[in-house]
């Protein structure tokens, strides 16, 4: 990866780093159920929880495992959610989980749409990835329409693949290869 992180723009949104200072919006995100549903996380209890989850994507910057965005409106910089891949492997694989998240306030309005042809590109063509992932949780039907609509095929279920909340859940995978389809900006 490279020294300076990289900013993505689109025409209504900005990629950009998250710092310390969002603390007070992810906090206001990630505390309503509706974001955290389908996650491995629960309700953020804390704006000192969010500034535990902005280290965290720090760290994975840092250590060349992952990388996130702020997602945010480029009319007033306001931050929306975040979106990034939440690991990188490159020992023995090309590969990348891609994750992502919204306020409910801006759902429906072709956000994210807007975000994975960007993901997508960065991925494949400045990472030169082989493989994009996303670990769906059943019953987050909006995730798996935005992926569907972008190429990615659902190629299985991963049964009790993870434990979090206090249960084991079901993951469905979804992939795109490089090459299947244009990532367009």
């Amino acid at each position: 990866m490279t020294e300076i992180f990289p900013r993505l723009e689109s025409k209504r949104l900005s990629l950009t780093v998250l710092e310390l200072s969002d603390a007070q919006r992810l906090f206001e995100i990630f505390s309503q159920q509706r974001v955290v549903e389908h996650m491995d996380i629960d309700q953020c209890p804390s704006v000192d929880e969010a500034q535990s989850i902005i280290r965290w994507t720090q760290e994975i910057r840092d250590d060349e495992t992952g990388i996130r965005w702020g997602i945010r409106l480029r009319s007033d910089v306001t931050l929306i959610g975040t979106c990034g891949f939440n690991s990188i492997v490159r020992e023995r694989g090309s590969r990348a989980e891609i994750a992502f998240d919204l306020d409910p306030r801006f759902w429906g309005q072709g956000f994210m749409a807007e975000v994975m042809p960007h993901l997508e590109a960065y991925g494949f063509e400045v990472l030169g990835l082989r493989r994009l992932e996303a670990m769906v949780t059943p019953g987050n039907e909006r995730s798996c329409l935005l992926l569907e609509r972008h190429g990615f095929q659902r190629e299985g279920i991963l049964r009790d693949y993870a434990r979090w909340k206090g249960q084991f859940w079901d993951q469905w995978i979804y992939a795109k290869l490089r090459g299947e389809g244009r990532a367009a900006t």
